[in-house]
């Protein structure tokens, strides 16, 4: 499958239908991904971008019949991971000497993944490549967004910003275009891809953004790699970036734990009653850590302006699953949230505090002790836990 993004410009990558997860096991993608790749063919021919390796050879077949190989001028390579960069060895066993360009970050990076010492042209931001036909390439450093050696490629004439993995989504849709899919389908898959991969680099995220506006470039279209491509309005989802990069939250509390023998679960779900009794407008979401898909529940967590985090004790820790979503949290370094932690016990009880030792590792303001029910809840075991969402929903 290929088609005409415009004359010059023609989309040559894939579309991945049955994934359902990405970085091993450490993403979800519910709804597929694609690999996009583009072959810009005027006075010069340039392929920008290849795809995952399990369909190189599909990839080399096809690209085949929209032009023959020698007649590639240079290779663009805005990031050498490996779902971005997957047939370019077998593409330079055909063509051996082709440049390709690429940051000094990303010559490393490909020597490293493939272990060869191919023709590659280091670039920087504002380095410009002339193709012709009063055209150029430039190239735009995007270090950390998200490796160290990302790049983005804005084409002349054609308006074009080949953004890379920048403002993409794990979506595959035949459609392609953002005015002609799903809206809500496309913004949560855009805000998921945001909150899971791009919240810990926020900081360079503004920065960056802000620097590409200073070359005031006329962008008409955003080519990502992954997911559809920005046409309708395509600075829109620049401004979701610049809005989801400043400590985003909204009107939300989220509520995640993991329960033994439902215990935690009806703490969790008396303390989201207490949220509503004093806060009708405030969304509440409960979130079984077990069952739930972890990149939704971090989406949902992205969102929030308040986080509670349950776990019943057991062998004097807490349940693996609500462990698991703190680790991620750390990881991710959300800004400008708060939290608490809470838990049901048998004897020993060491839940809670161990909640909020993580929730602090995590950067966020825990704001009290949290609190812990022996054994099943009663009714007034379960007023209290009413009493601490209230208490809680007050300090928002």
């Amino acid at each position: 499958m290929s088609f005409k993004v415009t004359d010059k410009v023609t989309w040559v990558g894939k579309i991945d239908w049955e994934l359902r997860s990405f970085h091993g096991e450490e993403y979800s993608t519910h709804r597929g991904s694609s690999y996009n790749a583009y072959l810009i063919k005027g006075e010069k021919n340039i392929l920008i971008d290849t795809v995952w390796q399990p369909f190189a050879e599909e990839f080399i077949t096809n690209l085949k019949k929209e032009i023959d190989l020698n007649d590639i001028d240079y290779v663009i390579s805005n990031h050498a991971e490996v779902d971005h960069s997957g047939a370019l060895p077998l593409l330079v066993k055909e063509i051996p000497n082709v440049p390709i360009y690429c940051t000094s970050n990303g010559a490393k990076n490909l020597k490293a993944h493939y272990h060869e010492d191919w023709n590659f042209v280091e670039v920087k931001t504002g380095d410009t490549l002339d193709i012709g036909g009063g055209e150029k390439l430039i190239f735009i450093e995007a270090r950390m967004l998200h490796w160290p050696d990302s790049m983005m490629t804005y084409m002349t004439g054609e308006n074009i910003l080949f953004s890379n993995d920048a403002f993409g989504q794990h979506y595959a849709s035949d459609l392609m275009y953002n005015d002609l899919v799903d809206q809500a389908e496309l913004y949560q898959e855009a805000i998921k891809y945001y909150a899971n991969i791009l919240t810990p680099f926020s900081p360079l995220v503004i920065k960056k953004i802000e620097e590409i506006l200073k070359f005031n470039l006329t962008v008409d279209m955003i080519a990502t790699s992954h997911g559809i491509i920005w046409r309708d309005n395509p600075t829109q989802i620049i401004e979701k970036y610049m809005e989801w990069a400043k400590n985003y939250q909204e009107n939300q509390i989220t509520i995640v734990y993991d329960t033994m023998w439902n215990a935690t679960r009806k703490m969790a779900e008396a303390i989201a009653e207490g949220i509503k009794s004093i806060d009708k407008g405030v969304t509440v979401k409960l979130f079984n850590a077990a069952h739930a898909d972890k990149n939704d529940i971090i989406t949902e967590i992205f969102k929030s302006k308040g986080l509670l985090v349950g776990s019943s004790t057991v062998n004097k820790s807490i349940m693996h699953a609500t462990g698991g979503i703190l680790d991620m949290i750390r990881g991710i370094g959300f800004k400008n949230k708060k939290a608490a932690a809470f838990g049901s016990y048998g004897w020993s009880g060491e839940s809670v505090d161990i909640l909020n030792g993580r929730l602090k590792d995590g950067k966020f303001e825990v704001i009290n002790d949290g609190i812990k029910e022996l054994w099943n809840p009663d009714k007034d075991g379960l007023e209290r836990c009413r009493e601490f969402g209230i208490d809680f929903a007050k300090k928002l």
